[in-house]
């Protein structure tokens, strides 16, 4: 009967639609009518302040944004669109909305509406899209929609609905969307089985704890359930069998989910996301139940093995990222003919078969990086454009280009393996690979860097059949200076530096060594241990570039081979530990000979002596085990990003243990400025030291300044690759690496050497020793040698020989006495012409 009165005022007003529409001032259809408009029929069928829009003989209406209290009393029989939006209405009254029965979209959102009263939209007997989101609805009372016969979409999402009626839906026999995300619901709606024609259901960011066995009885046309962000603890295993039309399916956090849901009957699903569950294993008949199956994310789970995905023959997207897979066999993925995407990364996984990758000819990204692997078969990936293996730090075995001809971007795990992939040489001439491969010249790639990687999800590609002649290849690690792929030195000037300087510090350091703790005319002061310490130590960086030369030269021209053995070594790791803790220890040993000094100073002045006190003792012990301290955490850490051992910071914990590092350093080098600063001014009311205290001051003094002049470049360096200031290229970040920061370990030995008497007098001493020693020696050999062969005669004359030389030993003893004595006087004299000076 109420279809019959408003098809009767239909037909009545008809006429007067058609004659508005059709006269030379009325308006066509699709035209606006503003409410303020001066047009008679605008002012008649539009509300005031609103805007309306003529379609056909019907007319929408957009009253949004306007402040509105209430629904406009005057609004057209033939409204088809009302947009009530972004008002204040807090209330529908019952029969507000009865005589729009040709209306279809009503919108309600972003008002106050915290109640819906029975009846509200009685009489929309057209109404196919309600929008009540963004409200303040606490419930859906029972009966609210059951006239609603013809309602499509309903969206109550972004509410505060905490229950729902149970008979709240009844009636909506036409209903396909429901939206009830961004809720406070704490139940899963039941009301929901009453609706035996829904396609889309969507309950995400609630409060639902447990899905409920058969939860989805009613709705057998479902295609699309979206309840993730929900703290589901529990799932029914038989919560979605026998939905034949469920397309996708996506079910995050279901913390308490131990077991993979029984989909039986549910044969349609294309898209099915179950992530971080507990699920442990697989059905193996998983692609049985789903032939369909396109997209299947498992992530943030616990698998630990895969079944079979043959039947899977839909297969496109396959993500397992986050599990604990450890082995592949080699019909895991027999039969996935379509899949495209494979993510295996952050699992445990070890073994790949030889064959595990062989049946997948649409494959263009595989994912393993953060797994276990030391090997990787490549049989079968020849269509790949995108691989990732970053993360496998075992993985040291070469990729050839050969076996990846369509690859665009790679992750591997160490530089030394891009080098297959981009050329070395930037200065356009011949790269390596060519001249490791001439067959291979026409296939060499040109190197694109610096550009950022598209996103792994959006970015897809489609490739002809056959490879490409040339295309570019972003491989990361890349390399470079820091991690070259031909020569680990690189240039001859820098591998000569370090020749050099690896040399010219062990022998130096070797020779203070011996002057200080083995000649007899050294007496070894504290001034003179520390120096001798710090000789040591310097030696030490000596062994560090003795094993990079070595290395250079044992690698020379193919150094990508070696690379990444090299760099997971142990030799590696060792000469880190010597080269860190050769620096931090000498410097902290240098400081501490400041200090003496300074203090040996004020105890001349205060006319005490100065003898061994225990803080040298206790600081000495104290530099070599802060030294250890600070080199071990980066060691441990393995925060090594160069070929040259050295721990660079890679991380944000290594990148503050690097700046706390280089300040620490620049404070020791302040305080040793200010110590001698103090000890000059306080000079001249010190007691006149010895020639001996004299030359070891001024070789402290010496020490100080060229190797607080060596550390700025090394610091600057430091500072800008902390803060990532392009001031400082890898070039000149490498010969600042290998030339500036070890040349302390060969100028301090040598400022002792050329520079200090004491040490000329230390090594002419040590060397008459040795001499003195080498004599005797000699002639007792000769004479025990041929004792037994000779006749008396000659023995007369071999005891006459040794007669001699006992008294050459007796003169030489005399010898050794006058010039200890004159080396005394000369002592004498020096000390006084240094008061004189």
């Amino acid at each position: 009967m109420r279809g019959f009165h408003a098809l009767f005022a239909a037909l009545v007003l008809l006429p007067a639609g058609l004659r508005g529409s059709e006269g030379p001032g009325g308006a066509a259809a699709g035209v606006r009518v503003d409410g303020s408009g001066d047009a008679e029929a605008g002012r008649a069928s539009c509300p005031g302040r609103c805007r309306c829009e003529l379609d056909g003989l019907l007319l929408r209406v957009d009253c949004s944004d306007l402040e509105l209290r209430a629904v406009p009393s005057d609004l057209s029989v033939f409204t088809s669109y009302l947009d009530l939006s972004m008002n204040n209405m807090t209330l529908i009254s019952a029969g507000a909305l009865s005589s729009l029965h040709f209306l279809q979209e009503l919108r309600l959102p972003g008002n106050d509406l915290s109640f819906i009263p029975k009846g509200a939209f009685a009489g929309l007997y057209n109404l196919k899209v309600l929008m009540l989101q963004n409200n303040q609805l606490r419930s859906v009372p029972a009966e609210a929609f059951n006239n609603l016969h013809n309602l499509q979409s309903l969206h109550l999402n972004n509410n505060r609905i905490v229950s729902m009626g149970t008979n709240c839906f009844h009636g909506l026999h036409s209903l396909e969307t429901l939206d009830l995300n961004y809720n406070q619901l704490m139940e899963f709606p039941t009301a929901i089985r009453s609706l035996r024609h829904l396609k889309e259901l969507g309950f995400h960011s609630n409060k639902i704890q447990s899905i409920p066995d058969h939860a989805f009885t009613g709705n057998p046309s479902l295609t699309t359930v979206f309840f993730y962000d929900n703290p589901i603890q529990s799932v029914g295993r038989t919560a979605f069998q026998n939905l034949p039309e469920l397309r996708t399916l996506s079910l995050n956090g279901a913390a308490e989910l131990n077991e993979f849901p029984d989909l039986t009957g549910t044969r349609s699903l294309e898209s099915l996301t179950i992530t971080g569950a507990r699920i442990t294993s697989l059905p193996t008949s998983v692609c049985e139940q789903l032939p369909n199956l396109q997209l299947l994310d498992l992530s943030y789970n616990q698998i630990q093995s895969l079944p079979s995905f043959s039947a899977c023959e839909s297969l496109q997207k396959l993500d397992l990222h986050h599990n604990e897979v450890e082995a592949l066999e080699e019909n895991t993925f027999t039969g996935l003919t379509s899949l495209r995407f494979l993510d295996l990364s952050w699992n445990r996984l070890s073994t790949v078969k030889p064959n595990g990758f062989s049946a997948l000819p649409a494959l263009n990204r595989l994912d393993l990086s953060s797994n276990q692997l030391s090997s990787l078969p490549l049989s079968g990936l020849q269509t790949l454009t995108h691989l990732r293996l970053a993360g496998n730090g075992q993985l040291m075995e070469l990729i050839a280009r050969e076996d990846l001809p369509r690859v665009r971007w790679m992750e591997l795990p160490y530089a030394f393996q891009c080098c297959a992939f981009i050329s070395c040489d930037r200065k356009g001439g011949s790269s390596w690979e060519k001249e490791e491969a001439v067959e291979a010249a026409g296939r060499d790639a040109a190197v694109l860097s610096s550009q950022a990687e598209p996103d792994w999800e959006d970015f897809l590609m489609e490739f002809e059949d056959g490879p490409k002649p040339q295309h570019a290849v972003h491989c990361s690690p890349t390399p470079g200076p820091l991690r070259p792929c031909r020569h680990l030195l690189g240039s001859w000037m820098i591998r000569g530096g370090v020749w050099l300087m690896a040399g010219t510090s062990l022998i130096s350091n070797s020779l203070v060594v011996l002057a200080v703790f083995f000649s007899p005319a050294s007496l070894v002061t504290p001034t003179k241990l520390l120096i001798g310490l710090l000789a040591l130590v310097n030696g030490l960086m000596g062994v560090w570039g003795g094993w990079l030369a070595a290395v250079d030269a044992w690698t020379f021209g193919s150094f990508w081979r070696f690379g990444a053995k090299w760099e997971s070594s142990f030799l590696c790791h060792l000469s880190s530990f010597l080269c860190v803790f050769a620096s931090q220890t000498g410097l902290f040993l240098l400081t501490v000979a400041a200090l003496e000094r300074c203090v040996a100073s004020a105890v001349r002045s205060g006319g005490r002596s100065a003898g061994w006190p225990l803080w040298i003792r206790l600081s000495i012990c104290l530099c070599f085990l802060l030294g250890a301290a600070i080199t071990l955490p980066p060691l441990v850490a393995g925060n090594s990003s160069t070929s040259f051992c050295l721990p660079l910071p890679s991380v944000s914990s290594s990148l503050a243990f690097s700046v706390s590092m280089v300040l620490f350093d620049s404070l020791c080098f302040l305080l040793m400025t200010l110590a001698y600063i103090r000890f000059y001014c306080q000079s001249s009311k010190a007691a006149p030291a010895c020639d001996e205290e004299a030359a070891l001051t001024r070789h402290v003094a010496w020490l100080l300044f060229s190797d607080c002049l060596l550390y700025l470049p090394v610091a600057f360096l430091s500072f800008s690759s902390l803060l990532r200031l392009p001031a400082v290229g890898p070039e000149a970040a490498k010969a600042l690496l290998l030339l500036v920061a070890p040349l302390p370990a060969c100028v301090n030995p040598l400022l002792y050497l050329l520079f200090n008497p004491l040490a000329r007098e230390e090594l002419a001493s040590l060397a008459k020793r040795t001499c003195r020693g080498v004599a005797p020696s000699k002639l007792w050999r000769r004479a025990k040698a041929r004792g037994s062969t000779l006749d008396s005669d000659y023995d007369e004359d071999v005891e006459k020989q040794s007669c001699d030389s006992t008294q050459g030993l007796v003169a030489v003893e005399h010898l050794k006495e006058e010039e200890e004595s004159r080396g005394a006087k000369g002592l004498h004299s020096a000390e006084a012409a240094g008061l004189h000076h």
